[in-house]
């Protein structure tokens, strides 16, 4: 079991390696190099395929994974599907549902696709077990009734299998101002849900000024949700190898606090939108951070693209074995799949 003093052991200072692009343009791209501990070892070392795209093809994508485990064991995933047909930032199509006995080898057994909701476009979704009433609960995003990009929630389900599209309804939606020059956030995405301490706590996407940061919201019930401390400051701030974009991915429960793994993308690098890296932070309140890679990233793609490194969306799961971690990570043709890696204590 990781525990705290593993946790900063992995969090050794990284660096950043540059490479020369097209019209003698020299940006960095995003890179892991150097003694960086066990966690970044494995997230860089053997992996298995767990969901390829629909096309084999450059800008499709499969990914945004969120992973509950059911009282039987069974392992659920959510993800979101993309095709580069349609308009940037309304790529995703569908959320499919896919049930597995080992965590490994996943059978698709449900799909949402955005038309029967009805909502322009989909990105990542997060799934979980609620912990009173067994149920499963589901989240989505997306632009609501053509609007700004909210958090949305299912009803609750027996079954992931037995999610209604036609539930959906808005639950976190952006502020609104207080006066004519306020800076709220405009939009919320991919939502990082878990319960903890006695409720529940949404990590968001929020969109300041076109620029993408982490923000904080709980609830009681999953359903009604507040936010946490200041609504208008970022839990992360925009700096270091983060100054473009900085993003939550996943929170793990550790011996004292938890580990944050957060993503996020460097001004410098080839389309920082997407060309997206992974991060740890640390929290002892699920409210304040500390970035234990403030100077590089922990987990880039080690089969990165031309152009793309991308190691992003990562949900990371404890099982009796080992910790797993589910990633949407970039191919030499840009497209994205999903893959687990094992975190083992050996």
């Amino acid at each position: 079991m990781l525990n705290r003093t593993r946790v900063f052991a992995a969090a050794i200072v990284l660096s950043v390696t540059q490479g020369v692009l097209a019209e003698d343009r020299v940006l960095e791209t995003p890179a892991v190099e150097g003694p960086y501990g066990r966690i970044a070892a494995a997230l860089a070392g053997p992996y298995s395929v767990v969901l390829k795209p629909d096309k084999d093809e450059a800008e499709w994508w499969a990914g945004a994974p969120s992973v509950a485990r059911g009282s039987d064991g069974v392992f659920w995933m959510a993800c979101r599907m993309r095709t580069p047909e349609a308009p940037r930032g309304l790529r995703g199509y569908e959320i499919r549902i896919l049930r597995s006995e080992d965590g490994e080898h996943f059978e698709a057994v449900h799909h949402i696709k955005r038309e029967d909701v009805p909502i322009p476009g989909f990105e990542r979704p997060a799934l979980l077990v609620d912990p009173k009433s067994g149920q499963f609960k589901l989240y989505a995003c997306g632009p609501w009734q053509n609007g700004p990009w909210c958090i949305v929630k299912f009803d609750d389900a027996a079954s992931p299998a037995e999610f209604r599209p036609n539930t959906a309804r808005p639950v976190i939606v952006p502020r609104a101002k207080t006066y004519d020059r306020d800076v709220p956030p405009t939009e919320y995405k991919d939502p990082v849900i878990l319960y903890a301490e006695g409720a529940y706590h949404c990590y968001v996407i929020g969109y300041i000024r076109q620029n993408e940061r982490i923000f904080h919201f709980r609830s009681e019930d999953g359903e009604r949700w507040t936010a946490v401390g200041n609504p208008y400051e970022s839990r992360m701030p925009l700096a270091g190898w983060h100054d473009f974009f900085v993003r939550p991915a996943s929170v793990v429960p550790i011996d004292a606090g938890y580990l944050f793994v957060y993503e996020g993308s460097k001004t410098t690098w080839n389309d920082p939108v997407y060309n997206i890296a992974t991060g740890l932070a640390f929290t002892f309140d699920l409210h304040h951070m500390i970035d234990l890679t403030p100077d590089a990233p922990l987990a880039v793609s080690s089969t990165p693209s031309a152009g793309f490194s991308t190691f992003r969306y990562s949900h990371w799961l404890r099982t009796r074995e080992a910790l797993w971690v589910y990633a949407e990570v970039a191919c030499p043709n840009e497209s994205n799949e999903v893959r687990l890696y094992k975190i083992t204590d050996e």
